[in-house]
């Protein structure tokens, strides 16, 4: 392998596991670049029909889409005709509230305008 002279005896042992470490920090490394350039491709949206979705313009566009429609008695956020916190109907905890104690809310607005505060719980609020 090496000389055995005085300092390439005592790094023999390190060397290997050093290399080893090198090239896989390496390795993740080159493949963390080449991945940079497909990252904006990954997050395009691609409807059913193959069309690809088309990114609004600002963020005042979405304040102005349109939102997705409520059924009838249902809103986005809900709470328990018993209790003090509202949900999202997405939340976990929202699924736990019977369906006789619902109370739905269009708004965060409506919500809060009845007594109820967000839960802390829940994430997105």
């Amino acid at each position: 392998m090496l000389p055995k002279g005085a300092t390439f005896s005592k790094l023999e042992p390190y060397l290997l596991p050093l290399i080893v470490v090198l090239v896989g920090v390496g390795a993740f490394g080159l493949g963390r670049l080449s991945s940079m350039g497909e990252a904006t491709e990954a997050l395009r949206v691609v409807y059913p029909d193959g069309e690809l979705a088309k990114p609004l313009a600002s963020t005042a566009a979405v304040a102005a889409a349109a939102p997705a429609p409520v059924k009838a008695g249902e809103g986005a956020y809900v709470a328990s005709k018993n209790g003090s916190k509202y949900y999202l109907t997405t939340c976990s905890s929202a699924n736990r509230i019977k369906q006789e104690n619902r109370v739905y809310f269009v708004s965060i607005d409506d919500a809060r305008a009845a007594g109820y505060e967000p839960a802390a719980n829940c994430p997105g609020l």
